[in-house]
This record gives structure tokens, C-alpha cells and sequence, in this order.
């Protein structure tokens, strides 16, 4: 729920109805909160598209996919795990951003592969998924790319959380992504679970 300027409150799916039929050129309700980001440096008009809410829903699909191999312990390497585990956010984080009207070709030249930036934008674009131990995982993992690197492998050997609170962490966001987007499990989801 989010307060308007009048003092009476909305929900996120009416905000979100809202940018969809307004005509170009209004402003979202979170321009102020985007602009006020340190590292924003170029406006950005979220627009709702159905390309974007297919793009978001395919996203969230990807990520759900990505987490089984972490889910079910398979990925054993440190390294390896904190690098599957950025791909595995950013694309949880994507799905909101999409959903909300960034497009692909933005948050490639101003999101990349820095999870933390990603988290930023979700939450000033109305995701609401706020946590000092989340801020602190998607610090260590930002850029996520730098896993792959041969120079990590002494950062990674003392990280802050284990495996399986890195691993909890993960489905905490994948489950506000899945509850904030609306988009539904992908299939075979709750034979998985089981």
C-alpha cells in the first residue's frame, strides 16, 4: 500500500494500472524516488507493456529455474555458488523492474550486472523488500560477474553466510517477486517443492 499525496492510500496493482493507461509523458508515482538514487544519471519513463510483463514473467521463470540447482545443494563450488546466486537475483529483480516498465535496453547501460543497483531501483519502483541481511548478500555479490574471476577465490572462502542462509535469502526475494508481480509458479513448481 502506498500513501498519494492527499493522504489516502493505494495499492500497488492500481499505481501500476495507472502508468499503464496514462498517456506518455505523466509522471510515475516514483520518479522522485528513482532521481534521488546516488548512481542515477539518466531519466527513465516507465511505461507497462504487454512485451514487458511477459518479459518480467519470463524472468521470473528463468530465476525460479536457476535457484533448483542451488535449491537442491548441486552447485558445491563457493565461487560458483555466489556467482549462480547473482544470476538467480538479478533476474528475480529484473521480473519487477520489467513488470513496472524499465526496459531490457536501459537496465543494461544503467543496472549491468550490479545486483545492489538492481535492488536499489526494484525499491524505489514500489518493490518494498527491505533487509539489512539481503542488503549485505547483494553488496558481496555486486557485480556478480566478478565470481568467474580467478581473483575471488579469496574472498570467497570466508563469506558472511553460509550456503544455507544464502540459499534462504533467495527464496525469501523469489517469493516477494512471485507476490508482488503476480505472475504464477512456473510449472512443476509444487512437485519440486514437495
Amino acid at each position: 500500500m502506498y500513501m498519494t499525496k492527499n493522504g489516502s492510500i493505494t495499492s500497488r496493482r492500481d499505481l501500476l494500472t495507472a502508468i499503464a493507461i496514462a498517456p506518455v509523458g505523466i509522471a510515475s508515482p516514483w520518479d522522485a524516488a528513482i532521481a534521488a538514487l546516488p548512481h542515477h544519471d539518466e531519466p527513465v519513463v516507465l511505461r507497462r507493456t504487454r512485451a514487458g510483463r511477459d518479459e518480467s514473467r519470463f524472468r521470473y521463470h528463468n530465476a525460479e529455474s536457476f535457484f533448483l540447482g542451488l535449491e537442491k545443494g548441486i552447485v558445491r563450488d563457493q565461487r560458483d555458488r555466489l556467482y549462480q546466486t547473482g544470476i538467480v537475483l538479478q533476474l528475480g529483480l529484473s521480473s519487477h523492474l520489467f513488470d513496472v516498465g524499465f526496459t531490457d535496453q536501459w537496465c543494461a547501460r544503467h543496472v549491468g550486472l550490479n545486483v545492489a543497483r538492481s535492488l536499489a531501483y526494484a525499491n524505489a519502483s514500489g518493490f518494498g523488500f527491505e533487509s539489512a541481511e539481503f542488503d549485505l548478500l547483494v553488496a558481496i555479490l555486486s557485480p556478480y560477474a566478478k565470481w568467474r574471476s580467478p581473483q575471488s577465490r579469496e574472498h570467497a572462502e570466508h563469506p558472511p553466510f553460509t550456503p544455507e542462509h544464502i540459499r534462504m535469502l533467495t527464496r525469501v526475494l523469489l517469493d516477494h517477486v512471485h507476490h508482488v508481480t503476480g505472475h504464477p509458479r512456473p510449472r512443476g513448481w509444487n512437485a519440486r517443492c514437495a
